[in-house]
């Protein structure tokens, strides 16, 4: 029951402001045949339940799955995921003008992504795997002129965007290049901190991408059951029910999930590279922040429950935190999305997932998460390294190295934490 001029939530004001965008084609219905069939006697709305369920379980074991194969994997589902969304994105603007035959667009939207994917995991590759670096020649050199590499690259791209200019369609082109560059800042970026957050830990890149996960699953859940009043425009299915059901499920849900992952090191130890066995080794003695710990609980919770004091991972305080940017702030996401698509009069990014529309509409959530997650850690978890001031050290020449040395025994020597007889000695 929409108000008279408007339809699907748009306005007779927005439908003329968006006229001259021109629609982009309707994927037909992917849903698989033996789904039709089965759903065939539901209404429609029942129908879309059911097939979204189906395919939300299998993506949840597929989840399961790529975590059991490690955080090598992870890195490349990471990667794919990151491609498929650009290709998506960069699709539609192909699709939305292609009447106008640019040239290049496509071929340079690809080539920028590749250069800047080789700038982020370049930095990723010198930063983590030091060692490794320093120790093969090709890599050494390659890591010591990487930024005039990448920007070499780069203007490359510009240089053949330049030459590629048509008269009659400079607006529209630079508009594309505009396009393509904002697609990047989105995509790449965000992947590429997702795969730093990885790197602090599996339990910093799994309890988020959950909490969003389950956040858009109750929030659907409880939309769909109790919710009767409209949550924003942009959205029109989007209910104050399912927000608020989301919220609260997506809390419990997240301190749950830590309290289980918190006992495992498999989850919690940083993600490292052994220069030995040349892998990957998730090992090490759970810092402070997974160690159960005692709290005394406040005096409205002491009555409720009857308790005076609680023991938890200090971790599970953290990801109330996390828990509620998914359940709050992480929405806006979807939302932004969805304005998106209404820009240009589409339903979905793609028809990759049946019921569920792109890559990209499944995590649109889950970008503006990992930079949230990244900035929590830098903010208020990590700290200096010592392993990498160590592996920067010992790369020095000899008589940086004895000269580091020196400043740092009279530093320690002036505070008193090495006597001076023994460096008289």
């Amino acid at each position: 029951n929409q108000p008279p001029g408007e339809k699907d939530g748009m306005s007779d004001t927005e439908s003329k402001v968006d006229s001259g965008v021109p629609e982009v084609p309707v994927p037909p219905d992917d849903t698989p045949e033996v789904l039709n069939k089965a759903l065939s006697g539901l209404s429609s709305r029942w129908k879309n339940w059911w097939v979204r369920g189906i395919l939300t379980l299998a993506m949840i074991f597929f989840f399961f799955f790529i975590v059991y194969l490690g955080p090598i994997v992870l890195m490349v589902i990471v990667l794919c995921v990151q491609i498929k969304c650009f290709q998506e994105i960069i699709t539609i603007g192909y699709s939305v003008y292609h009447s106008y035959d640019l040239p290049w667009f496509r071929t340079l939207s690809w080539y920028f992504l590749l250069c800047v994917n080789y700038f982020f995991y370049g930095e990723t590759v010198t930063d983590y795997f030091f060692t490794l670096v320093q120790r093969e020649e090709p890599l050494r050199i390659l890591s010591r002129y990487h930024r005039f590499i990448s920007f070499a690259l780069y203007v490359i791209g510009f240089c053949m965007f330049v030459l590629s200019l048509v008269k009659k369609h400079y607006r529209l082109q630079f508009y594309m290049f505009g396009w393509t560059h904002v697609t990047l800042l989105i995509v790449v970026t965000q992947s590429h901190l997702i795969i730093h957050n990885l790197f602090e830990g599996m339990i910093w890149f799994i309890v988020p991408i959950s909490c969003v996960i389950c956040n858009d699953i109750m929030a659907y859940m409880f939309g769909f059951f109790f919710g009767r009043t409209p949550l924003i425009k942009l959205s029109p299915k989007k209910t104050w029910e399912g927000f608020i059901g989301g919220f609260f499920s997506t809390i419990v849900f997240g301190i749950l999930l830590s309290y289980v992952m918190a006992s495992y090191r498999y989850f919690v130890c940083p993600v490292e590279f052994n220069n030995d066995s040349n892998s990957f080794q998730v090992d090490c003695e759970p810092s402070e922040l997974f160690q159960l710990q005692e709290y005394v609980l406040p005096s409205i919770l002491e009555s409720a429950t009857g308790w005076t004091t609680v023991r938890l991972y200090p971790f599970q305080i953290h990801s109330i935190a996390l828990s509620s940017f998914a359940s709050i702030v992480g929405p806006f996401g979807g939302f932004f999305a969805s304005g998106f698509k209404r820009a240009f009069k589409i339903k979905d990014f793609a028809n990759t997932i049946p019921g569920h529309g792109g890559i990209m509409d499944r995590f649109d959530c889950q970008y503006l998460m990992a930079t949230f997650v990244n900035v929590y850690i830098a903010s208020f978890i990590r700290g200096p390294n010592p392993t990498k001031v160590i592996q920067q050290l010992l790369a020095l020449r000899f008589d940086q190295q004895l000269h580091i040395f020196n400043s740092l025994k009279a530093h320690l020597t002036e505070k008193g934490l090495l006597p001076a007889a023994e460096v008289a000695a």
